[in-house]
């Protein structure tokens, strides 16, 4: 399924026999198991889906301190995300599925919340911001430091969520002055 999860996420016409061939297995092999190639869709779905709540769950948002849990709940869906690189938007039709998305979305919200209010992150944005830009940075660095574990990339994307990317952010190395310009 990861297979078929990689080539879909490259190209969503990709047929169950380049899948199959891909995964090494005959085509016959992924028809007993996936009636059709939604089904197979629908499969990979599920499992992406699942894979966020056990990311989500692992990183005890209500529990954890909070810049701990934002690293385990960052460094899950790097994870989940490498390892499932579909969008789950294509199946939010699904009743079942856009409720678990919205639950999932909510404990985020939840957990975001409690690290403002506990001084992780600044206060005064607007409303659902970090939010947006939180799944963000980890789709950029999911896809783009793929030679970064997701430890990593997880440093990465909560240095940059909490400390930006301007040369005065913690962890910036600062470069010498330019010159002057001549008056």
């Amino acid at each position: 399924m990861t297979t078929g999860a990689r080539l879909l996420a490259a190209d969503p016409a990709v047929s169950i026999t380049a899948i199959a061939a891909e995964a090494g297995v005959d085509r016959r092999t992924v028809y007993r198991n996936f009636a059709s190639r939604e089904e197979l869709l629908a499969a990979i779905h599920e499992a992406r889906l699942t894979a966020i709540e056990r990311a989500t769950e692992e990183a005890r948002l209500r529990e954890a301190p909070v810049a701990v849990a934002l690293h385990r709940y960052v460094e899950g869906i790097i994870g989940v995300n490498r390892r499932w690189p579909v969008d789950l938007s294509l199946m939010l039709a699904n009743e079942p599925v856009r409720e678990r998305r919205e639950h999932s979305v909510r404990e985020l919200t939840d957990f975001l919340r409690r690290a403002t209010d506990e001084g992780l992150l600044r206060s005064g944005l607007p409303d659902e911001w970090v939010l947006a830009v939180l799944p963000q940075l980890m789709n950029i660095a999911s896809r783009r430091l793929t030679g970064l574990s997701p430890a990593r990339a997880a440093d990465t994307v909560v240095d940059t969520l909490l400390n930006g990317l301007g040369a005065g952010a913690a962890g910036a190395t600062p470069r010498t002055a330019a010159p002057a310009a001549p008056h």
